[in-house]
């Protein structure tokens, strides 16, 4: 563990990224979209405009070098700038990728879902994230006829489940209703509440952060979330945008053994190329032949498919998925042993591939505290933030992970010394 004689690293030079976000400020509502905005990390401290990315790293505008453990919040799962994937997509680009109508490639991308995912028989292809849970949603409503939905987790910004309620008429809302991951009394008296009105339940399988979930959902949990679905006629939804690919080839569904009658698919998928999809039993995905509609004039489009289809092929070629599990459990168990000696209250949360250190409000310090470790780590290379899990990527080298490791000892020995804590 690092001794608390460990100095506060001197802050980094972000002169060009600061000039950028006040030009961008005169182009864009708020400079920066979302979850980039600076407020989401520790203002001052973090950079806002990235120059590239290599390997396990990026480096921002002014040329400050990170280990890169947000991996763009999720679909870096191999690394930035891979060779195999771009040539893939080259080679489509050169054959033409936006049609009128659809190529070949659409079927060997469907097929190839259908293979590894265990509730899939059939596939809509999208492009991100909220274009998938909503269109599951609307196959839900389509199949039961019913209009409520119950949510766990972050599923996009779309109206039926943004949590910025601004823009949203307060009908949208009301249809959409939230229950707590791992307490099932919770989503039975939700179940109970609404009997008959419950079109689906979709979930984040894995959620973050909560203790008892360090190493995954609770045992059972996932199989009785599934009972109490079908007990009340409603669909079973999982929302692996974040797990797909990552957690296992197949998902959380394939890890954990429980089948869900659709998924949600997209991130780790093609490794950066914007692609989603939803898989399911056919029965349920049929209802969007005849009874309901979605379209787009970019979905068909190949050179993600292409991306996702070679970003597959190398997961599987080189067991990516366990490599994350034995490398994050290494690490995961580094992670709580420093954070159990640190004397800093925190609680380690996540699953190997994807851990999280959340502050305890034991007291009025704690967002100094985080504010503090934060910015201890930035400073020192490791780009991490206070409000998202991080990842592991397959690119992420022994020695940037074990860097990670002595960053966080460090960043840890600063605040408690900083904002000590008497338990």
């Amino acid at each position: 563990m690092a001794q608390p004689s460990v100095t506060s690293a001197p802050p980094l030079t972000l002169t060009k990224s600061l000039a950028m976000f006040e030009e961008a400020k005169r182009l864009s509502p708020g400079g920066v979209m979302g979850i980039r905005r600076p407020y989401n990390f520790v203002v001052g401290e973090y950079p806002i405009f990235i120059e590239k990315g290599y390997g396990g790293h990026i480096v921002d505008v002014d040329g400050n070098d990170y280990i890169d453990m947000l991996c763009a919040y999720g679909p870096i799962i191999l690394g930035y700038v891979e060779p195999e994937i771009n040539d893939a997509v080259k080679a489509r680009m050169d054959e033409g990728f936006c049609f009128s109508l659809v190529q070949p490639l659409q079927n060997e991308f469907q097929q190839r879902l259908i293979d590894l995912i265990p509730c899939a028989e059939m596939v809509i292809p999208v492009k991100t994230g909220s274009d998938a849970t909503t269109c599951a949603v609307r196959i839900a409503r389509a199949y039961t006829d019913r209009d409520l939905i119950l949510r766990c987790g972050y599923h996009g910004w779309h109206d039926w489940c943004v949590e910025n309620h601004g823009g949203v008429p307060q009908a949208v809302l009301d249809l959409t209703i939230e229950f707590h991951y791992a307490d099932l009394q919770d989503l039975e008296a939700k179940l109970d509440a609404n009997k008959g009105k419950v079109a689906g339940i979709i979930i984040t399988p894995v959620g973050h952060p909560t203790a008892q979930d360090v190493m995954g959902p609770p045992p059972g949990y996932l199989a009785a979330v599934k009972e109490l679905a079908h007990a009340h006629g409603a669909v079973l939804i999982f929302d692996e945008i974040r797990t797909g690919f990552r957690v296992a080839m197949g998902g959380a569904q394939e890890r954990y053994g429980v089948t869900p009658d659709l998924t949600t698919v997209g991130k780790a998928m093609a490794n950066g190329y914007p692609i989603a999809a939803v898989v399911g039993k056919a029965e349920i995905m049929q209802v969007m032949e005849k009874k309901a509609f979605i379209s787009s004039t970019y979905f068909p489009n190949s050179l993600e498919m292409a991306a996702a289809l070679k970003t597959m092929e190398i997961l599987e070629r080189e067991k990516v998925p366990d490599s994350l599990w034995e490398r994050g459990t290494v690490s995961l168990d580094r992670l709580n042993a420093l954070t159990r000696e640190s004397g800093v209250p925190a609680t380690v949360s996540g699953i190997p591939p994807m851990p999280f250190i959340t502050f305890d409000r034991v007291d009025d310090q704690m967002r100094d505290r985080r504010t503090r470790f934060y910015t201890e780590c930035v400073r020192r290379g490791l780009f991490i933030q206070p409000f998202h899990h991080w990842y592991i990527a397959h690119r992420h080298t022994e020695a940037d992970l074990n860097r990670a490791i002595d960053v966080i000892d460090e960043a840890y020995a600063i605040v408690a010394e900083a904002h000590p804590y008497k338990r």
